[in-house]
């Protein structure tokens, strides 16, 4: 009896470690196949992104190598010169004088954008309903006004021989700004520059910020209101950390779009009063690229602007990760 229960218990153990090990195998493929189930359902946006994307940026990636200009354009063949065009920027003190000028410049614009649209979000949720309404539009409007048309609405307000600026500072008594050039030093020019791209940017703000604001929870700001607390403390310690999120957004994407202006700056200023000392790195890329048809040193710095730019877009979506983890 003894003799046939032993390979019984046996045979039945081995039964059950095959199922054990069988389920183990299938409770894994099911992991693994919803751990891979995000990655499939992006794929065919990852595969159209990389055909849209990946032929021109290779063709970029090669010019950047190669000696292009006229004569090569003209006869559709360049020379190649290995990383010469990536080393002659590197070592040119106009490309890092422009970097510096271009990161203040960006700073300054994103500075100015958030806090003014910060604040007049904040002032649409106190005002009145019709005010709200006629803020709005305004602020649709200028966010629908083509760059082009805004500089020459610019340009016509700034003009030093009929501009509007120049007479209504001057009827103010705020001084004698008759045939006032505003466009006479660099640092006059990059702050119209600025005040242009500053005005055209905060309506995004505005709207943005204006929408999340109706996620904070009115009774947190009740509470705090009834414990004493200021508006500015109520901001910082209620308002602030639910749309942190938002900021975090606004201020990246701000940050990618005003690093690589082009159109406000090359049209504002004018080309010919284009020079190294009111570069940024938009029009720097043009002017060594494009206007004096370097293309391969052009393709270069491309490169080093795309990376650059990479690098901010990955630090954006590194904080964004931590941020979801943590909620």
């Amino acid at each position: 009896m003894s003799s046939r229960q032993i390979p019984d218990h046996a045979a039945v153990a081995v039964e059950t470690g095959a199922l054990r090990s069988r389920r183990r195998h299938v409770a894994l493929r099911v992991r693994l196949a919803r751990a891979s189930l995000p990655y499939l359902l992006i794929l065919p946006v990852l595969a159209a992104i990389g055909v849209v994307l990946g032929y021109p940026l290779y063709n970029l990636v090669e010019l950047s190598l190669q000696r292009y200009g006229l004569f090569e354009l003209i006869r559709h063949s360049g020379t190649w010169i290995g990383f010469a065009n990536y080393s002659a920027i590197l070592h040119d003190q106009v490309f890092w004088h422009t970097l510096l000028r271009t990161v203040v410049f960006t700073i300054v614009n994103v500075g100015f954008t958030m806090v003014i649209g910060t604040l007049l979000a904040l002032l649409l949720v106190r005002v009145s309903g019709p005010i709200r309404i006629l803020l709005s539009s305004g602020l649709v409007l200028v966010w629908s006004m083509p760059a082009v048309v805004a500089v020459q609405v610019w340009y016509w307000m700034t003009n030093f021989q009929n501009g509007v600026v120049n007479y209504a500072l001057t009827q103010l008594h705020l001084g004698d700004f008759s045939q006032h050039d505003w466009y006479g030093t660099t640092f006059s020019q990059l702050a119209m520059v600025t005040t242009l791209i500053v005005w055209g940017a905060i309506p995004f703000v505005v709207v943005t910020v204006y929408a999340g604001l109706a996620q904070v929870p009115g009774e947190l700001v009740e509470a705090a209101e009834v414990d004493g607390a200021r508006s500015w403390r109520i901001f910082l310690d209620v308002t602030f950390p639910i749309l942190k999120p938002i900021f975090l957004i606004l201020t990246s994407l701000s940050i990618i779009w005003d690093f690589g202006v082009f159109t406000q700056p090359y049209l504002l200023i004018e080309q010919s009063k284009l020079n190294a000392s009111n570069y940024l790195m938009s029009i720097y890329l043009f002017e060594e690229g494009y206007f004096k048809s370097d293309f391969g040193r052009g393709a270069a710095i491309s490169i080093l602007m795309l990376l650059m730019v990479a690098a901010m877009s990955v630090f954006y979506v590194r904080r964004m990760v931590r941020m979801g983890d943590v909620t």
